[in-house]
């Protein structure tokens, strides 16, 4: 009897998901990054080099208030999202989308990084000093300081504290130990201890410690998947044209695509792309307002880049390697090993590993951002320090949980939580976009005076 109870309640929140990631979310989601994108003349595109070089300079800002760099910040949001959406989401997308999702994955990244440099406009911009000294900003303070809008950011922080230990914790921890049993026969509890020990000795060190660990732990793991990706292309090079080439016709055929049309195309892609750089949802703005930053636009340019990394690159690479091996047409094959086996399929029996050994570090690094996000969204309802060592223990021994339990209620609760996020940080975005402009100018000021004061000293040195 009881199930069948739980059976039934599984099956509603099911529903209550689907409802919550269904096409108005998704419009809301993609309409905001368009809104911003035309509002900041395609800033994405324009300010582009010029992000890229403030996030990979050696000569990070260490004298602005903030408690970890430019670098840091990037590397501690890009380690929770990218995570298992980047291999097994893509696979996903392709599977009920087709190979034209891969498109609109694409398009939804462009238009991501107008909204993820929104968000850390507004973070950077609202962000308070709590009792400990350290930086605390997020939708919760631009909503409540920014929009006026203390319920919003009070609804948001319950969400964002929930869903962390669902996305961010439980079933990252759960694809590691599977992966570690299936790949290398380790049992799940002591893959789950291993988790523990790490991630633990990490996150109760808070900020500053996460932000160390990922400037070397996130650059490290992306590039491995970058080079065994690339590796690929190269590898089978002749396929490349043609699989581009796929990916373009199927984006508009809908051919090949769950139900056929096109609309089944776009959503799916708009979707996994979405999910895997969460712009929108109001989680690595949480990061960004953690930054050393003299003005809220040059640290938003590089939570910009995040985006670009995320879902043009990292996405593009799965996406692009599973349409070369022609195993999306095989209906056969489970979206949660397409991957692996379409690296199989171009490499040989490497390739799973390859795969395995991505989900690991992903899955891995997700967990120490999420936790630094669910703690912050915890202190802006709780304020007493204690209980941030509280969420800090519990996040940490649940770890374990996840990893050794089958916990699919959990799952679901937080993807309807994670969706739930996004409404307030949307309303935010919107009501505040005037703001995201004013710090644009005032940053494309700040940039033109540094210009000339460049150009100057040079000249005077000659």
């Amino acid at each position: 009897m009881k199930g069948i109870e739980m059976g039934n309640l599984e099956a509603i929140l099911g529903k209550i998901s689907d409802f919550v990631w269904g096409v108005p979310l998704i419009v809301l989601l993609i309409g905001t990054g368009i809104f911003l994108t035309f509002r900041l003349g395609f800033l994405q595109i324009r300010s582009l080099p010029y992000a890229l070089k403030l996030t990979f300079s050696r000569n990070q800002d260490q004298e602005s208030a903030g408690d970890i760099s430019h670098f840091q910040a990037l590397t501690t949001a890009s380690a929770a999202t990218i995570g298992t959406g980047n291999i097994v989401g893509v696979a996903t997308a392709i599977a009920l989308g087709g190979p034209g999702a891969v498109f609109w994955m694409w398009v939804a990244g462009l238009f991501g990084m107008a909204t993820k440099y929104g968000e850390a406009v507004l973070a950077v911009k609202y962000r308070i000093k709590d009792s400990r000294g350290n930086m605390a900003g997020g939708p919760m303070y631009y909503l409540e300081h920014g929009l006026k809008q203390k319920w919003l950011g009070v609804l948001f922080a319950i969400f964002g504290s929930l869903a962390a230990f669902g996305i961010g914790n439980g079933t990252q921890a759960k694809a590691v130990a599977d992966l570690m049993d299936s790949t290398f026969s380790i049992p799940h509890w002591v893959t789950g201890i291993i988790l523990v020990l790490f991630a633990g000795t990490v996150i109760l060190g808070g900020i500053k410690w996460i932000g160390r660990v990922t400037s070397y732990f996130v650059p490290f793991m992306a590039l491995f998947y970058i080079l065994a990706g690339l590796y690929i292309m190269i590898a089978n090079i002749h396929l490349v044209p043609e699989a581009l080439g796929i990916i373009f016709t199927y984006a508009f055929s809908g051919e090949a695509a769950l139900g056929g049309t096109v609309g089944a195309v776009i959503r799916y892609g708009v979707a996994r792309g979405l999910f895997s750089n969460e712009a929108g949802l109001g989680s690595s703005p949480i990061a960004a307002a953690a930054a050393k930053t003299d003005i809220p636009g040059r640290q938003a340019l590089v939570s910009m880049v995040q985006v670009f990394f995320d879902t043009l690159i990292i996405c593009s690479i799965t996406g692009i390697t599973i349409v070369m091996s022609g195993l999306w047409r095989d209906k056969s094959i489970e979206a949660g090993v397409l991957t692996s086996a379409a690296f199989e399929s171009l490499i040989g029996s490497a390739g799973p590993y390859l795969v395995t050994l991505g989900l690991l570090f992903f899955a891995s690094s997700t967990i120490l951002g999420w936790a630094y996000y669910g703690e912050k969204c915890f202190q802006y309802l709780f304020r007493n320090p204690k209980a941030i060592w509280v969420y800090r223990t519990v996040f940490v021994l649940f770890i374990f949980i996840g990893a050794t339990a089958s916990l699919n209620l959990v799952w679901t609760m937080a993807d309807i939580l994670n969706g739930l996020m996004a409404i307030p940080n949307l309303i935010g975005l919107i009501g505040l976009s005037g703001v995201i402009l004013m710090e644009t100018k005032r940053l494309q000021q700040k940039v033109k005076e540094e210009k000339v004061a460049k150009a100057g000293s040079t000249s005077a040195k000659l």
